[in-house]
């Protein structure tokens, strides 16, 4: 489906356009048949994959951790500025409709991380969860690949920080509380929007913004720090917003925030447009000419260093006024270091006990 299509009720991406590495197009065709009850509905499908590796290395110099785990491909949350889009393509799918729908389950993700934990070798450092799809869409709740993952880590006592807009991770209060009260976790809530009806537009399966921050309070009563993020800022359709964020993000317990500048990285870009086209009609020359402001012209620039906060007037108005805020909130730019000295590999059956 390359066109638009009106029918995928509760999605976000308006097509299927094909990812970069295809060499063929889709598109859909009135053949006189009335399908229109059986398309109303794009389910989605999960596919499993069984790597050979969990852990992630990137050596990105504006990205604060150098290892990251994906328990999911693809993410049901279906946030239409998603970065990590593009990523579908590798996997010969679509960024657009595939992305939110199709998605990859990694089931032996958490024997792995504890395989790869164990090795003599591994140098203990936070691993970051949620940085590309979120740990805590929808299927976890079926698949608890994350809860897994969190077992380990905590068997380990081995520092993790994690990102979601999911409120499922509540229901591992019990690991968090425990770890954030070790200084092995942290936590950072994404919130875009507290308007639920451009919430809901723009991430249709992602919790209503007010339900976001009962999760900071939660995740905060329960020992766990949390961050604030105002992530993605779009400008002209919710920057106006950053203060209030702020402000409900401390109200309910958080005690650090950072921003980061809406990125329309390959495909993302026309899918973006297209959406907002269709969602904001009389805005969306604003927003993109804002865009383009911000990113030297273009619809993304992939500069080192400018990528997450843009670059000009504007850019430096956003930055500007986040610190004034952040400051009035006492919110911090950086949270408390996570422990890796605490990080030890558990006993197995049969290992020699010590002595001492």
């Amino acid at each position: 489906m390359h066109s638009a299509d009106p029918s995928a009720r509760g999605r976000a991406a308006r097509s299927n356009r094909p990812g970069r590495f295809e060499q063929f197009d889709r598109d859909t065709v009135d053949d006189g048949w009335d399908m229109k009850d059986e398309q109303s509905t794009i389910r989605t499908e999960v596919s499993i994959e069984r790597p050979r590796k969990i852990i992630t290395r990137n050596t990105s110099p504006d990205i604060p951790f150098d290892r990251s785990i994906n328990p999911y491909r693809g993410c049901e949350h279906g946030c239409v500025y998603c970065f990590a889009r593009p990523t579908h393509a590798y996997l010969g799918m679509s960024p657009g409709l595939d992305f939110e729908t199709r998605l990859i389950a990694r089931p032996d993700a958490p024997n792995l991380l504890a395989r790869e934990l164990s090795s003599k070798s591994y140098q203990p450092n936070v691993i970051a969860i949620g940085t590309n799809t979120d740990p805590y869409q929808p299927i976890e709740k079926t698949h608890r690949i994350m809860r897994r993952c969190l077992e380990v880590l905590r068997d380990f006592n081995h520092p993790v920080a994690i990102v979601t807009k999911g409120t499922l991770i509540e229901r591992d209060l019990d690991i968090l509380g425990e770890m954030g009260r070790q200084g092995l976790v942290r936590v950072g809530i994404s919130v875009t929007t507290l308007d639920p009806k451009t919430s809901r537009a723009m991430e249709p399966r992602v919790p209503h913004p007010a339900r976001r921050l009962q999760t900071v309070r939660r995740l905060s009563d329960a020992g766990c720090p949390v961050r604030i993020m105002c992530s993605p800022v779009v400008p002209g359709l919710t920057d106006h917003e950053l203060e209030a964020i702020l402000e409900a993000g401390a109200e309910a317990g958080a005690i650090s925030a950072n921003w980061i500048m809406l990125r329309l990285p390959r495909e993302v870009a026309p899918l973006f447009k297209e959406w907002l086209e269709a969602e904001f009609p009389t805005r969306a020359a604003k927003v993109m000419a804002r865009v383009r402001e911000v990113h030297g012209g273009q619809e993304y620039d992939a500069e080192w260093g400018k990528r997450m906060t843009g670059e000009g007037t504007y850019a430096q108005l956003i930055s500007h006024r986040f610190a004034l805020q952040s400051k009035r909130l006492g919110l911090k730019a950086q949270p408390p270091p996570l422990r890796c000295d605490l990080f030890r590999p558990p006993a197995r059956s049969g290992d020699q006990l010590s002595l001492f």
